[in-house]
């Protein structure tokens, strides 16, 4: 590799949301004329485009289970001290061949607190780099998985300002705040950067001429990923007849990482006019022509269902402690922006219920949303690597 070269680290355990954002910012890296390692940790996903930028891949890890219980291989066993030093010996060893004027790292040191083991070996390596060191850079959501432990708090100050030189927070404070699910914000507050949201595509074409026909009165039912939308999908299935919508078209992706036996039993279960699909590459044009959306409220969804101005209706996953999607969508439903219905207790009466208020309040408009995250974090990636390679990067540790 060669030129300005960004080492971008990605983990994965569950879904595929943190990838497809992670790739969204490869490609915007490439376009600003970046050289790209993407290193992903996770099990390896099919068709992911990372806009030329080289794909390493680690060996993979991933969830034992929709409650984050621990760590598996890609064979499905509990990982050990030799996987451990496997997986950071392969992480070391691409950092020195690639020797990166910057290091970007997704979530840590605000969460994969599980991936300490190489991260904090990476992160001295880089601090000790001669004769000039990369910047280190941290890329984080707009929101996190609240967490109320002030040792924890304590410890993820403390490695973000020994280590690194920003913290890019992919959101726009005039949605929600970083400090809104991170306590201690304002002791890392000279080192945080918003870049705006980061969305796969751009706002939606006023000329629907130019956008095909694809999806246009459906019923659009996803699941992200699909590892942990089977509930969601088969609820809304038995919800269609409930609903005002019962003769429209309903089209449902399961997403990639629902279990095969799952999606085979919806799409036994689908009656005429219902279509089971596995996956669809222009997923964006569909929201697009949809006459409603009915999905989960991760990251990536919910910043497409802004900028295609769908109707939404919104199950925030929610298990496993997780928060995230549950604040997202209320901060939404408070703008009037979609429809929320609580994953706990949800019934097909229930949905439906939601269904019919989502058609009662019409389409979301993103308005003033800032969406061009990509591009922008691109850019501030862009200057540090330049300052890296010229040695005007501050000194560490920052106290």
């Amino acid at each position: 590799m060669s030129g300005r070269r960004v080492f971008f680290y990605v983990q994965h355990l569950l879904g595929i949301g943190h990838l497809r954002r992670a790739a969204t910012i490869a490609r915007a890296l490439r376009k600003e004329g970046l050289s790209v390692a993407f290193l992903s940790g996770g099990p390896p996903v099919a068709g992911l485009d990372l806009g030329g930028a080289e794909l390493v891949q680690l060996p993979p890890a991933l969830t034992a289970d929709a409650a984050f219980s621990g760590l598996v291989d890609a064979d499905g066993r509990p990982v050990d001290a030799a996987w451990r030093e496997r997986r950071r010996a392969a992480l070391l060893e691409a950092f020195d061949r690639i020797d990166p004027q910057v290091v970007l790292i997704e979530l840590f040191p605000f969460g994969r607190r599980a991936f300490r083991f190489e991260l904090l070996p990476l992160l001295e390596a880089a601090a000790k780099r001669r004769p000039r060191r990369p910047a280190c850079v941290s890329s984080v959501r707009d929101i996190l998985v609240a967490k109320n432990d002030p040792g924890r708090l304590a410890e993820t100050v403390s490695v973000t300002r020994r280590y690194f030189d920003r913290v890019l927070v992919h959101g726009d404070p005039r949605l929600v705040r970083f400090d809104a699910t991170f306590a201690a914000a304002t002791d890392i507050a000279d080192l945080l950067h918003y870049t705006g949201y980061v969305v796969d595509g751009e706002r939606p074409t006023e000329r629907p001429g130019e956008r095909g026909k694809d999806g246009e009165g459906e019923v659009l039912v996803s699941a992200g990923g699909g590892a942990v939308g089977e509930a969601l999908l088969r609820t809304a299935l038995a919800a269609r007849p409930l609903t005002s919508l019962k003769a429209a078209p309903w089209r449902f992706v399961t997403g990639t990482n629902m279990p095969e036996a799952a999606a085979a039993a919806l799409a036994a279960a689908a009656p005429a006019g219902v279509v089971v699909e596995r996956f669809r590459e222009d997923f964006p044009n569909l929201l697009r022509n949809c006459r409603l959306s009915i999905s989960q409220g991760g990251y990536n969804t919910v910043l497409e269902l802004l900028c295609a101005g769908a109707r939404a209706v919104i199950v925030p996953f929610a298990r496993g402690g997780e928060t995230e999607q549950t604040l997202r969508a209320q901060l939404l439903a408070e703008r009037g922006l979609c429809t929320v219905v609580d994953e706990s207790g949800l019934t097909p009466e229930k949905l439906a219920a939601a269904i019919e208020a989502a058609l009662a309040a019409g389409p979301a408009r993103i308005g003033d949303i800032d969406v061009a995250g990509a591009a922008a974090t691109a850019r501030a990636v862009a200057a540090l690597a330049t300052a890296a390679a010229d040695g005007t990067l501050p000194p560490l540790p920052r106290r």
